[in-house]
């Protein structure tokens, strides 16, 4: 893990991968999205709403997966005191908070000819929409901390405590009594028919690599900015002289 803590060797990985991801990302998501919109037959008891499902699941898994890794880089930062984890998690703030917000808009497209309504307070949903809420509060305390200079470990607190909400949300159809259909694939198990769970897999995998791709553009803007902030702060500090 230290062997990336050295930012020139980091922006030289990155540099690599980050255009890969988003091209690969596009393709993958694109063929899948045409491939579910127009070649996937309706399905049996959802018709053609069933359609939604190849944007709805793997935003709902990049709205989580996105938190996941705010958590995991700030136990980096925390116990590790790895110097680009703080630039990790917040990085990977704004793609996962609009992963969310996607989930939950497809969601109510879903729910309303399914369930007769765009929203109801089901356990899925609520707690969705929380985890939506923590991404908008994580992004203002962020903008905050680096305006003001404060310490980033308020902010590493706030991404590990936050994560509490995840499994709340994986666990909520079995926990609850909820109008939100159980998990459709468990591991080593599918009940997905493969018509459908082929080009589910493939949109995710494609979404998946978008969500990478950003992440490290963001990372590559955020270190680009700091290390310019370096630099005028000693500038600014050094004698006039050396202003010549």
């Amino acid at each position: 893990m230290h062997f990336y803590a050295n930012p020139a060797r980091f922006l030289g990985i990155a540099r690599r991968l980050t255009l890969p991801l988003l091209i690969g990302g596009l393709v993958l998501a694109g063929a899948a999205l045409a491939w579910g919109l127009l070649v996937v037959p309706p399905d049996r008891l959802m018709g053609e709403t069933v359609r939604v499902l190849f944007v709805h699941v793997p935003a709902a898994w990049l709205g989580m997966g996105g938190w996941m890794t705010i958590a995991i880089a700030s136990l980096a930062e925390l116990v590790w005191r790895h110097p680009l984890a703080a630039l990790a998690a917040r990085a990977a703030a704004v793609p996962g908070a609009t992963f969310a917000a996607i989930c939950l808009a497809t969601g109510s497209i879903w729910g309303r000819p399914t369930w007769g309504t765009w929203w109801v307070w089901d356990g899925r949903l609520t707690s969705m929409l929380v985890l939506l809420f923590l991404y908008l509060g994580y992004i203002a305390l962020a903008g905050a901390i680096a305006r003001d200079g404060a310490s980033s470990r308020i902010l590493a607190i706030y991404g590990l405590v936050g994560a509490i909400n995840v499994p709340i949300i994986n666990r909520s159809v079995v926990w609850w009594n909820s109008l939100h259909q159980p998990p459709s694939i468990t591991l080593g198990q599918s009940a997905i028919d493969g018509v459908f769970l082929a080009p589910l897999l493939v949109a995710t995998i494609g979404f998946s690599l978008l969500f990478g791709g950003v992440v490290l553009a963001r990372m590559r803007a955020l270190l680009a900015e700091a290390q310019a902030e370096a630099r005028l702060r000693r500038r600014a500090a050094a004698p006039a002289t050396e202003w010549g």
